[in-house]
């Protein structure tokens, strides 16, 4: 929904205490000023902090309980807006939380609302019910290129064609703010705007996804021809690949939502989901869902929004979310040991992935199917579930490969790929991996070129997982061949 026809919906409907979470300060005024000033009769905006008060003479009221004396003693016939910037460290003093709760209920009913305007929600348990937060999303395409050309004026008209529209695509995900700074930075740097401004832009980007401290922005670098095997999960992403183009958005095709791959570890889980990056030329976004969980009260409900609107603003993305069934074992169950927080995070998370409009392909990796939640396993929530089990002598041999021809391209042809496939039955592809390393430590250790017989070697030396889990994925199996996924091998 536009932000501003959300806060006019909330103005008319006289809510009298509403929490918008954002740092970009100036932007959110913008549209607040707007609406008001839109609204019959317009109101009066008000605007406090701790440092100028509401911008006048009385020093005192720079305090938060004279500011809130202030809104209670405004005309209740007079529609008025009083944005506080920054309240939210006040709110610890049960005497400012009292106070702010007894004004929401003065101003219910009247044309009057408070905004509790900043970049940290921290909403008291005592002020649940009388607040409503409002969640501002980073700027839009239209208002991104709006500002783009405000900011370049003239300039615009002397990029190269096609760099504009690049240059739009990699500030997505950013504020103004940043994008305004960002962009002088390489008007200062380079005199001009060209593909080096690109770099710039997405190497501030990299640093504006850090500070989120949940996300991290990787460079897909691997595609789908360093999978081995994994046949059916290709075709089927080669498909849903049509689908992020402007040709598929003419025909009305949905965005995908993304899909949930279920495996022991060590089968490819997380290189399928960067090769999926890579096949759809799109930014890919980690999501450390631990990180999400913070100290405070309601500080992982906010960051669990904050990852949202960034990962929607730099839409079209991969969103992989690592190890997903780690994070939110036991909440169907209740016995989570943290006073409910995994659950609203997962209920949070869980409505997005129903709900979510924006191009945002959502790659959630898990290792032991039993511990997520049934609600994420329903349709809707993902296009399908896969299941990658241990890799068939096709598939070992196809791994081998992509993994000697990375190492040893030139001599490929003297290993016996066929013989080694054979010899690790029961074997992952992380497995083989370390076999060939150990093969390569061998070799160098005797100063020569590892072998066929060195990797052997170190095959018949290693315990795969599927003698040291075997109940484990005896188990997984039963639940595939339950009908309740489908195998990434055809």
């Amino acid at each position: 929904m536009n932000p501003r026809h959300q806060l006019d919906l909330h103005l008319r409907a006289r809510y009298p205490l509403l929490w918008l979470p954002t740092a970009e300060e100036e932007r959110a005024e913008e549209d607040l000023r707007a609406v008001a000033a839109a609204l019959q009769p317009a109101w009066t905006v008000w605007a406090w902090d701790c440092a100028d008060g509401f911008g006048g003479e009385e020093a005192h009221r720079r305090l938060p309980l004279p500011a809130l004396e202030f809104i209670a003693a405004q005309p209740v016939d007079e529609p008025a807006l009083f944005i506080l910037r920054d309240f939210h460290p006040f709110l610890r003093d049960p005497q400012v939380t009292r106070a702010l709760r007894n004004l929401a209920h003065e101003l219910r009913g009247r044309r009057q609302t408070i905004i509790l305007l900043g970049a940290v929600l921290d909403v008291p348990p005592t002020l649940t019910d009388e607040v409503t937060v409002l969640d501002y999303p980073l700027p839009s395409a239209e208002v991104v290129g709006a500002h783009f050309d405000q900011l370049l004026g003239a300039f615009v008209e002397h990029l190269e064609p096609g760099t504009r529209e690049a240059l739009l695509q990699a500030c997505m995900g950013m504020s103004l703010v940043r994008i305004g700074q960002v962009l002088r930075l390489a008007l200062a740097a380079d005199g001009t705007l060209d593909e080096r401004a690109i770099d710039r832009v997405l190497a501030e980007k990299e640093q504006a996804i850090r500070r989120t401290e949940v996300l991290e922005f990787l460079d897909p670098s691997e595609g789908l021809e360093s999978i081995g095997g994994l046949d059916g999960l290709k075709a089927w992403l080669e498909r849903r690949a049509l689908a992020f183009t402007e040709r598929a958005r003419r025909y009305g095709l949905p965005a995908p939502r993304g899909l949930l791959l279920a495996g022991i570890q060590g089968t490819g889980k997380s290189l399928s989901a960067k090769a999926t990056a890579n096949l759809l030329r799109v930014p890919l976004l980690r999501l450390d869902v631990g990180r999400l969980m913070g100290s405070l009260v309601g500080e992982s409900e906010g960051r669990a929004r904050e990852m949202i609107r960034v990962a929607e603003a730099m839409a079209p993305a991969v969103l992989w979310i690592d190890e997903i069934d780690k994070a939110f074992r036991g909440v169907s169950s209740g016995y989570t040991g943290d006073s409910g927080t995994s659950a609203r995070v997962f209920g949070t998370i869980l409505t997005w992935l129903q709900e979510k409009t924006s191009s945002v392909f959502v790659v959630a990796t898990a290792n032991n199917i039993e511990q997520l939640p049934p609600e994420l396993l329903r349709k809707g929530r993902f296009d399908e579930i896969f299941f990658i089990d241990l890799p068939t002598t096709a598939e070992r041999e196809a791994i081998l490969e992509v993994h000697l021809t990375r190492r040893r391209p030139h001599r490929l042809r003297e290993f016996d790929l066929p013989a080694l496939a054979a010899a690790s039955e029961g074997y992952s592809g992380a497995e083989l991996e370390q076999a060939v390393i150990d093969a390569m430590y061998a070799g160098y250790e005797a100063q020569r070129e590892f072998t066929t017989a060195d990797i052997a070697r170190a095959l018949a030396e290693t315990v795969p997982l599927s003698v040291s889990r075997q109940q484990e994925i005896d188990a997984l199996r039963a639940w595939v061949a339950a009908g309740n996924a489908r195998r990434a091998t055809v």
